[in-house]
């Protein structure tokens, strides 16, 4: 196997995205998506049988696809890598299992790696493509926003050594934006969206709640409180509900476009408050800043000048590489490789739970 510009497969299959990509080393050859987005729309969100059966249907032709824009052929690829967890059960189960086949078929080892850490993982993929690609800072941080997952992580090595610093304990942002967006009658997906809407409102309009910004939970950075660095989301998606049933009572218009700009600042307030606090106790000077939500344009303003004013500097890969992909995976996957760490192997279970600090899953 070549340990220096392995050329390695990434597939992903967490949610509703059917990913392939393939690496060599730190240069991205190519990043297959295909999406069961469309499928959700009328149900509000994704129906995890209906995202399983969309991959069964996707993986060949995705795969395909990706070989052919990549111009090589299967037997010439070093490393299989494959989203293990976390994520929807049926969904990863496909993916998985669609890995080892190709393991078996092919004799090349497989790695089983872990969804959260591979968006990480992308960040160190060369630029456009070609050239040299960024060095792991000493200090790095990344700032993880999306439907499933909310979480600041110290990246003290990036194939064996991840520290989860905060998280939230209930829903996460993308999850809210998905059920105030229906609250408000903007339909699935809620991130695009409140952020299109927020654009003509006035964010300042009304207050909502910051969740566990208070002293009691934050205390200091001698005595931190317990969840000092977590995020909750679930009681202002209440209070815009709750909010939206008073215009309504009152036989008022509901100000959509304030509403959603007031709830979009106020969870772009908090994670970014947050993640900045969390950087700067832990002496992170880099973050890097991924998930779907990534992709919101007020979390990037905001989060990008409140790192300015700190000191630490933020890294954001392309929108295309912020959802979940194959790329990801496969960046991740080639890390591992010239790290040396040993293949997965065949006989692992996808984790649909899998912890941050779980980088791979061992043999």
């Amino acid at each position: 196997m070549n340990r220096t510009q392995p050329l390695v497969l990434g597939i992903e299959s967490s949610c509703d995205e059917t990913g392939v990509g393939i690496v060599r080393g730190t240069t991205l050859l190519t990043n297959t998506v295909s999406s069961s987005m469309d499928e959700h729309v009328r149900f509000g969100g994704v129906i995890p049988e209906i995202a399983s059966r969309a991959h069964l249907d996707a993986f060949i032709p995705t795969l395909d696809a990706a070989l052919s824009d990549a111009g090589v052929r299967l037997d010439e690829v070093d490393a299989i890598a494959v989203t293990a967890g976390p994520g929807l059960a049926g969904a990863l189960m496909v993916g998985v299992c669609a890995a080892k086949a190709l393991a078996v078929a092919t004799g090349k080892p497989l790695y089983a790696i872990n969804h959260l850490v591979a968006h990480v993982g992308v960040g160190l993929l060369a630029p456009d493509g070609g050239g040299r690609a960024p060095e792991l800072p000493a200090n790095l941080g990344a700032l993880l926003v999306s439907g499933g997952h909310t979480e600041i992580l110290k990246i003290n090595n990036i194939t064996d050594d991840v520290v989860l610093l905060g998280s939230t304990i209930d829903d996460a942002a993308g999850e809210a934006y998905d059920k105030v967006a229906r609250i408000l009658g903007l339909g699935y997906p809620g991130g695009p969206a409140i952020d299109a809407v927020a654009r003509t409102g006035n964010r300042a309009a009304i207050r909502f709640p910051r969740g566990l910004s208070q002293p009691k939970y934050m205390g200091t950075a001698e005595e931190p409180g317990k969840h000092r660095y977590d995020w909750s989301f679930s009681g202002l998606k209440t209070a815009v509900a709750r909010c939206v049933e008073q215009f309504e009572a009152r036989g008022e218009e509901v100000p959509v476009a304030d509403i959603a700009a007031a709830f979009q600042e106020a969870v772009v307030d908090v994670v970014s408050a947050k993640a900045v606090l969390a950087c700067r106790e832990h002496a992170i000077k880099d973050v890097l800043l991924g998930g779907g939500v990534a992709a919101n344009s007020r979390l990037r303003e905001l989060t990008g000048q409140r790192c300015t004013s700190a000191g630490i500097r933020l890294h954001v890969p392309p929108l295309g590489l912020c959802t979940d992909n194959g790329a990801m995976v496969a960046a991740l996957g080639a890390q591992l490789v010239m790290a040396g760490k040993e293949p997965s192997g065949i006989a692992f279970a996808p984790d649909s739970s899998l912890p941050v600090t779980a980088v791979s899953l061992p043999a």
